[in-house]
């Protein structure tokens, strides 16, 4: 499933084409998705301009001008590509190859760019585990999907002392609360495993013990958020993580996996300097997760 940084670099490669431009129609080629379509999904969102591109976690948020807000998930294999004139503008080299079969277009966004020239922003979900709703901007931050949800890795208010309050006297296992969305929001699997392994912490870890008496920050847990920002930083400048299903909104592929130091890489040396430990798959919660257990205590 496309993670935070997915998320942000789509939101990201479709700003320039979405934002001050107008949507004059939008095919609507299935009644559903993950879930069905609002009442009146596309006249509600037809003729409207794009205000802005947002994010709150694993959601794109596509704001528009009369306060509707467009809530956005990718699901399991959902993309968006950006189609403009006769050509799509492809970017860089591909490591997978690109998903482009139009029996999976769900959703086509005809737009009117500010200058005048015609856009397409086309969503393509072979697996349907994605899904579109609309609600209030006024409401967006009561919205059951995002009303629960933890803090962003991506500025400065995750650090130690939160992220200590946050665990303090969690008995779950580390990985599973830092996934637990209330905590911190947009963690997924990949992300998780690789802060993990740049703080040197076990996924099997209590995740209370990061917290000292009174819920007061530890080494262990400024190491940790730092990690955690710095990884999801990462991940963003490189463009997102492409496994299989997830490309960028120009058609083009990230590169961070080309980094995983742990994900994905059972059986082969750690790569941190100065360990000979060798990276271990275990099953916790139903997911994969990567780890050393000669350098993560």
């Amino acid at each position: 499933m496309p993670e935070l940084p997915e998320v942000e670099t789509v939101r990201r490669g479709l700003a320039p084409v979405m934002e001050g431009s107008r949507i004059l129609r939008v095919e609507q080629r299935r009644k559903d998705l993950r879930f069905p379509f609002p009442a009146g999904f596309s006249s509600r969102v037809a003729g409207r301009a794009v205000t802005g591109l947002g994010r709150r976690a694993k959601y794109l948020l596509i704001h528009m001008e009369d306060g509707a807000v467009l809530i956005c998930h990718l699901g399991m294999s959902g993309s968006f590509r950006v189609e403009e004139g006769e050509a799509e503008q492809v970017v860089g080299e591909f490591h997978y190859s690109r998903l482009k079969d139009d029996k999976h277009d769900h959703v086509v966004f005809h737009l009117e760019k500010a200058d005048g020239a015609r856009a397409r922003v086309i969503y393509n979900d072979p697996r349907r585990f994605g899904f579109m709703l609309i609600t209030d901007a006024a409401d967006l931050n009561t919205h059951p999907l995002l009303a629960g949800l933890g803090v962003e890795p991506t500025g400065n208010e995750l650090d130690g002392a939160l992220l200590a309050k946050l665990l303090a006297g969690k008995r779950t296992p580390l990985k599973a609360a830092l996934m637990d969305q209330r905590v911190v929001a947009g963690l997924g699997n990949i992300y998780v495993c690789e802060a993990l392994w740049r703080a040197g912490l076990s996924p099997r870890r209590l995740a209370g013990t990061l917290a000292a008496q009174g819920g007061k920050p530890t080494e262990r847990s400024s190491r940790l958020a730092e990690a955690v920002r710095n990884v999801i930083a990462d991940a963003i400048a490189a463009g997102g993580s492409s496994l299989r299903d997830y490309v960028q909104a120009d058609g083009s592929l990230g590169y961070f996996q080309h980094r995983f130091n742990v994900y994905d890489r059972e059986g082969e040396r750690c790569r941190k300097d100065g360990c000979s430990g060798t990276v271990r798959r275990i099953v916790q919660g139903g997911r994969s997760t990567f780890y050393c257990p000669a350098c993560q205590r």
